[in-house]
């Protein structure tokens, strides 16, 4: 279909003319939360200069604007991974069996503060947090209690943890061999992003480079060992907690991306032997249409790079697979049941945007670890989506969009502006040490507020439409302190039964081979197995990389 640029161009002149005498005295007041600038409407000149077959091109093909796949949720659903974990392993491992007796197809596991700082649940700085914000894994004690009676040969695991990810994955390994499951068997993701740690989360360890070792430790292993394994996902989802745009999302997640790319090269291996096991991890905010141009935009910038730049072959390695979670930030305290709504779209923008697989949070979960019913009605969320709206029914159905398709390349520019700036600081890590990262997403969660207080940005039930007698009326997961109680006996209990002298051996194998700049897996694999706790290794790792603390930025 032809159309005259033109005469588009005076025909819309015309009618914003005439639209804005219509409707001046219309008592709404318009406003945008994208990160982007957007126009009241788009036409054929706002995407005359993108080629289909160059920007756009066909499901399963690349540049895989419109997904990784040529059926894809027609084909096959996107994975339902509900986020689960608190309290003890036992406690658990009773809620993941409750999800997949509940139709969820793929777990993913969240582990306590300790565990994610490395620390033993008996660690005097653990005190309080044990079970707390997700469950307490100490030791490979704790993960066979984990996974006792679930089939890792059947089942996909995601597990987020960073600076100890190595150690989580050894425990993994360790349970599986124990089931009769080779390690080549396994599925699932470790998160092991330590980057975004750094930029966001600051659930860091160990000095960067170091810690950028370990990373590449696991990817080195797991391309020979545990070929089905993800290794990384690098996660922009914690960026965008932390207050950043979505474009910052987009770009500081791939500049994460091609920093591990880079690294894993530089030691020698080739990039189509590891790419293809990278994933991604993104969040789905509230802006719908930004958020479904984020995911298109965030593949065909990866397919460019990664066939371009870094010379992958494979079209395995051009492909951008990710996990999708709601976004935990826009949910809110205030009437907790809009969080269902919101949640809802938020899915709904991942669906479309092409996610492999899905967490919808939960709506109590502001409050607290998510109850069985608020976990049920999430995952009930993304099964009325999958069946009964509609939306599966055909690839990728917002393509060719005027406004998606113009929104998709604004993205794409605006991204790459900052994979100049990053550059030119000399790379991520660089410009992690010169506070970049921190300053940029500061500064777009100040702002962010800003509209709010001003009621620029309006969120329901908060800042608008709220009520002035509020009670809560649902019901709230409480760790009982009893908890921590339990697990340190176990520890305590494990501790005497082990073999002292095995643990001593294993250790003090860990230390030489990190001395040494050894691969650390085989080393971590075997202090498992020997029953070392968490907390042991990682008090090792210490002696020899020693720790990290991130100068104030201001």
């Amino acid at each position: 279909m032809s159309t005259d640029h033109e005469k588009f161009k005076q025909e819309r002149a015309r009618w914003k003319k005439t639209t804005a005498v219509q409707f001046k005295d219309r008592p709404v007041k318009f406003m945008t939360t994208s990160s982007v600038p957007i126009n009241d409407l788009y036409g054929p000149e706002d995407t005359q200069h993108i080629d289909f077959y160059r920007d756009i091109g066909f499901p399963g093909e690349f540049p895989y604007t419109r997904g990784i796949h040529a059926n894809m949720h027609r084909g096959r659903l996107w994975t339902m991974r509900q986020f689960a974990g608190f309290g003890t392993a036992a406690d658990t491992n009773q809620r993941f069996k409750y999800l997949l007796e509940h139709g969820q197809t793929g777990l993913s596991t969240a582990f306590d503060l300790p565990t994610l700082m490395g620390r033993d649940s008996d660690d005097p700085l653990s005190e309080g947090e044990v079970g707390v914000c997700g469950v307490a894994i100490s030791s490979l004690r704790d993960m066979e209690l984990l996974f006792d009676g679930i089939p890792l040969d059947k089942v996909s695991t995601s597990m987020t943890i960073n600076s100890p990810a190595a150690i989580l994955l050894a425990f993994y390994i360790c349970v599986a061999e124990k089931q009769g499951v080779p390690a080549s068997k396994l599925r699932g993701t470790i998160q092991n992003d330590i980057l975004k740690e750094y930029i966001a989360q600051k659930e860091f360890i160990f000095p960067p480079e170091p810690s950028m070792k370990i990373v590449v430790d696991t990817i080195k292993y797991c391309a020979e060992q545990v070929p089905e394994w993800n290794t990384i996902s690098i996660s922009g989802y914690h960026i965008r907690e932390a207050g950043s745009t979505a474009v910052q999302e987009l770009a500081f997640t791939l500049a994460d991306g091609f920093a591990y790319i880079e690294a894993a090269v530089a030691a020698g291996m080739q990039v189509d032997d590891f790419a293809p096991r990278l994933s991604f991890f993104f969040n789905s905010h509230l802006d719908f249409f930004e958020e479904v141009a984020k995911f298109r935009a965030a593949r065909r910038i990866y397919a460019r790079r990664m066939r371009d730049k870094y010379g992958a072959k494979d079209e395995r390695s051009w492909k951008l697979r990710f996990h999708t979670q709601t976004a935990g930030c826009s949910l809110t305290g205030q009437q907790p049941f809009n969080n269902v709504v919101r949640t809802a779209y938020e899915a709904l923008a991942g669906v479309l945007g092409g996610t492999q697989s899905l967490h919808t949070n939960s709506l109590d979960e502001t409050w607290a670890l998510p109850t069985e019913f608020a976990a049920k009605i999430a995952l009930r969320t993304q099964q009325i989506i999958a069946h009964e709206i509609g939306v599966t029914n055909t690839v990728d159905p917002l393509a060719g969009s005027y406004f998606v398709e113009q929104l998709t390349t604004q993205m794409e520019n605006a991204a790459e502006e900052y994979f100049q700036k990053i550059d030119a600081l000399g790379g991520v890590i660089p410009a992690i040490k010169q506070g970049f990262f921190q300053r940029e997403i500061a500064a777009a969660a100040r702002q962010y507020q800003m509209e709010i207080e001003k009621k620029e940005r309006i969120i329901v039930g908060v800042n608008a439409y709220a009520e002035t007698e509020e009670k809560l009326e649902i019901p709230i997961l409480k760790v009982d302190p009893i908890v921590e109680k339990a697990q340190n006996a176990n520890l305590k209990k494990l501790r005497a039964e082990r073999d002292i002298t095995k643990v001593r051996q294993t250790l003090e194998q860990l230390k030489m081979a990190a001395q040494e700049d050894r691969n650390l897996m085989p080393a971590l694999i075997d202090c498992s197995r020997a029953y070392c706790t968490l907390g042991e290794m990682i008090n090792v790792l210490k002696g020899v990389y020693g720790t990290w603390r991130e100068e104030p930025v201001f």
